[in-house]
């Protein structure tokens, strides 16, 4: 079996679906399946060792140029492979981050148009170099924006064709008209060209299936497994790392710096608590400049809220700095905006075993089980900033709650979130689709 994953690069961007896709492919290999990670558009960034392989296909200058200068669409392939250079598109990616997705209409529906589109040579380019040079059995996409390469590639390869769900209607709903109703359409019409999708969790399986009009049946659930490597070999006594400080008390979150994550809703529950304890936020998480406004607004309005001090922005980490981060807290936030389809930064919190603090919204209820014997945080009202405290104020106040919740996420994270687990239950998908 021949396992070809197809990952939207983010370029010097962490980001959930990357850190997915290669973690997935490391613990395929472990298994000693044949699989590779491929970059479209830019190349990868992720905080573990990085397997994607040094090509990138669908680069995004080639992408770009053909979407906006029919010249482009007709250029020699030697003209093409400068602009795919690794270093060219590394350089690009990280000087592209004031793009809105209300800037990429066009792109976006000319690329769900596949070998139809626009950039229809650097599809069969892709179609072409899969059939002769890997000649894969699965061909699995990282987010249902790649479906438009579905058809193609499988008739070129006869691979059969996995698509992850990965949050993709974020960016999706922030299309203009007419071209969030066209891609809506190209979706839902392209989705009948892949074999099967997979979700991380229940809820974001059956979201998608009403937002592509496909059968519940052919989304498969199959958890992220978090890397437990370099976190404490043990469940730490909260209790003790309490005392260790003094008192003071500190509330973690990691995630992106924008408003669906959830920052400035932190920021305001922060200033609820201030009066009552000797709190901090520490928060971490990707930057982009289109996003430095927002960064810089919860900045001001923490200086506003009398809290500047003891919001502590740390920026991006790598694997080291997050593992010290979430080994440095006494509880977790992640309070999102928008319904979440992968919480991974949650999964590593169970990982580091410490309780979770998340709204009541997409995929943590199923991750949090609030109010079971196996519980690992609370859920707040989504976008209550007053909830929001009140919960975290519950876990603050009661340390013994605080350390069995965290015990149940340290559990819970080397039980059902494990990369063996993640691995088998994608080794087990691709043998079924070949089988039938």
């Amino acid at each position: 079996m021949r396992i070809v994953h197809i990952t939207a690069g983010a370029g010097g961007r962490l980001c959930g679906s990357c850190m997915h896709d290669n973690t997935l492919v490391r613990s395929l290999r472990q298994r000693g399946l044949d699989a590779i990670l491929v970059p479209a558009y830019v190349p990868t960034t992720t905080d573990e060792e990085n397997v994607a392989e040094g090509r990138i296909v669908m680069g995004g200058v080639n992408v770009w140029l053909q979407e906006y200068s029919p010249l482009f669409r007709h250029t020699p392939a030697l003209f093409d492979r400068l602009l795919d250079a690794r270093g060219l598109l590394a350089w690009l990616s990280r000087r592209t981050g004031s793009t809105r997705p209300a800037d990429l209409g066009g792109l976006t529906v000319s690329s769900l148009q596949g070998e139809l589109g626009h950039q229809r040579k650097e599809v069969e380019k892709l179609a072409r170099w899969l059939a002769a040079d890997i000649q894969p059995d699965i061909v699995h996409f990282s987010n249902v924006l790649l479906v438009g390469l579905a058809r193609r590639v499988r008739e070129a390869t006869g691979a059969k064709i996995v698509v992850s769900l990965s949050g993709e209607d974020i960016f999706l709903e922030q299309l203009p008209e007419p071209h969030y109703s066209a891609a809506r359409q190209l979706l839902c019409e392209r989705a009948a060209d892949v074999d099967c999708c997979v979700a991380l969790n229940h809820f974001f399986a059956s979201f998608m299936a009403d937002y592509l009009a496909m059968p519940v049946e052919r989304i498969a659930v199959v958890p992220h497994g978090v890397d437990t490597a370099g976190f404490a070999a043990v469940a730490p006594d909260l209790a003790a790392r309490r005392r260790e400080r003094g008192g003071r008390l500190v509330i973690g979150s990691l995630a992106r710096a924008c408003p669906e994550k959830g920052l400035e809703l932190l920021v305001r529950s922060l200033a609820l608590l201030v009066p009552h304890y000797d709190v901090e936020l520490r928060a971490a998480g990707a930057e982009i400049d289109a996003e430095q406004a927002y960064l810089k607004s919860c900045h001001r309005l923490a200086a506003d809220l009398g809290v500047a001090e003891r919001f502590i922005w740390l920026g991006q980490v790598d694997r080291p700095g997050k593992i010290e981060l979430l080994e440095s807290i006494d509880l977790f936030a992640m309070p999102t905006v928008h319904p979440e389809a992968k919480g991974i930064p949650v999964l590593e919190a169970f990982a580091a075993g410490v309780p979770v603090v998340a709204p009541a919204h997409g995929t943590f209820p199923e991750y949090l089980q609030p109010g079971r014997l196996q519980a690992t945080g609370l859920t707040h009202r989504p976008g209550d900033a007053a909830d929001l405290a009140a919960k975290m104020a519950l876990l603050l106040d009661d340390v013994a709650l605080c350390q069995q919740l965290g015990a149940a996420a340290w559990d819970l994270a080397r039980s059902r979130h494990t990369l063996s687990a993640m691995a088998a239950g994608h080794e087990a998908l691709y043998a079924r689709l070949l089988q039938a």
